[in-house]
Parts: structure tokens; sequence; C-alpha cells
């Protein structure tokens, strides 16, 4: 096992906003800026009601089985990872977090709204290690701040599954071992990843930059929160 953490990367996983091995559903209007694929299962469907900006529908094509593989080597890339601060049995909100990894044996929650704080760093970097399923509760949050990176430095891996409360703002790329399912009025900043089942979406905003630099970060992020507050108003 690795010892500690070192960088982790999506590959060309990393320009998807929706990625998943048996499907992507959609199943309101949701907003989703990024490519969308799914490898080897076929089944994208509920786009007609989506609005795509910046990517197109990669049904089992050769860029959408790269990003598959891309995906499975960061997710076990970040399996080895042996030192990590436990957090299990706590809740991820009202704490902030410095750069580091952090470890659940079983489940993780997240009530509240959860700040990882970059401390300036050059590339901060925040993995989180959950032994079976993520869920965040209505109106959770994630707030990078001081250099945190949604995009490049901050990684959730289930080795089960994740689901998002409705009216959540997550920032983060999201892996997961089995199935992703985004209720009403969730988003994302980062990437959505189901390595063993389907994404779900209904109603949501998935938001992949074409630039992670600071500065577009801050703009992404900024109309990422006004178009999420739009929606599930």
């Amino acid at each position: 096992m690795r010892a500690d953490a070192a960088t982790i990367s999506l590959g060309s996983a990393h320009s998807f906003a929706a990625l998943a091995s048996a499907t992507v559903t959609n199943a309101g209007a949701s907003v989703v800026t990024g490519q969308v694929g799914v490898a080897p299962g076929t089944s994208i469907t509920g786009f007609q009601f989506a609005t795509q900006i910046g990517g197109t529908l990669h049904s089992n094509d050769a860029l959408s089985i790269e990003a598959i593989v891309d995906a499975q080597d960061a997710y076990d890339e970040m399996g080895l990872i042996a030192t990590a601060t436990d957090l299990t049995g706590q809740d991820l909100g009202n704490r902030t977090l410095t750069p580091g990894v952090y470890r659940f044996s079983s489940s993780a929650q997240l009530t509240g709204t959860l700040t990882l704080d970059g401390l300036g760093q050059a590339s901060p970097e925040f993995i989180f290690l959950v032994g079976s399923s993520l869920t965040t509760a209505s109106g959770s949050s994630i707030l990078p701040t001081n250099g945190a990176d949604a995009l490049l430095g901050v990684f959730f891996r289930m080795e089960e599954s994740a689901t998002l409360g409705t009216g959540t703002t997550f920032a983060g790329n999201i892996i997961a071992g089995d199935s992703v399912t985004l209720t009403t009025g969730a988003s994302v900043l980062g990437s959505v990843i189901a390595l063993g089942g389907a994404v779900t979406l209904g109603t949501n905003i998935v938001t992949i930059p074409e630039s992670s630099s600071s500065a577009l970060i801050a703009v992404a992020m900024a109309a990422f929160l006004g178009r999420r507050r739009r929606r599930v108003a």
C-alpha cells in the first residue's frame, strides 16, 4: 500500500461532468457543462430535457472507454493510500479541514457546511476515502477556500454509492465504486463518476469549467451557486 497521498489525476475523465459504466440518466431540466459518457454500457437517456454546454454525449466510444479506464486508475490509486485521518462516525458538516487524506471505515454523512481550507498552498489536495456510501443532507454544501481547487484537488472515493440530498452544493470530484444519485436541486462543481453502475440526475447542475485556474474557479463557483439558487427557488 502507498504510505501517503500523491497527486491524483483523473486523466481523460477530467473533462466529463457525468461518467458511468452502465447508464447515465437525467429526469429533469438539468444543466450539464462538460462531457457525458458511458462505457461499456451504451444507455444515456433524458438529455432532451437537459441543457448541455461545452460537451457531447459519448456512448461506449473511444473517449468514454479511455475515461472509464483513467477514472478506475485514479480510484485504484486512492485505494492504496495507507495513512489517513480517521473520521469514522463523525459528520463532515460544520467543520473546517486542511489538505490531507481522510478515511471513513464505513459510511460518511455531510450535514451542513464543510469548509476546505487550502492554507494558501500551491496545489492543496483533499482526499476522502469512504468504506461504503456517502450521503448528504438537504441544503448541505462544500466550500473550498484559500487555494483549494474543487476540480484538481478534491476527491471523494466511495466503495459503494453516493447520494446528494435536495439542494446540496457539492464541490469536488465524486468517484463511486457503484452508483451516484443527485436528487432535485443538487449541484456539483466537479466530475460525477459511477464505476460500477449508474449516474442518475434529476434537475441538477453539474459543472466542469474548461480551465481550472483559480480565477475561473471563483467565477465558476459564483455562477454555479447562483444558478443552483435560481433552480431550487
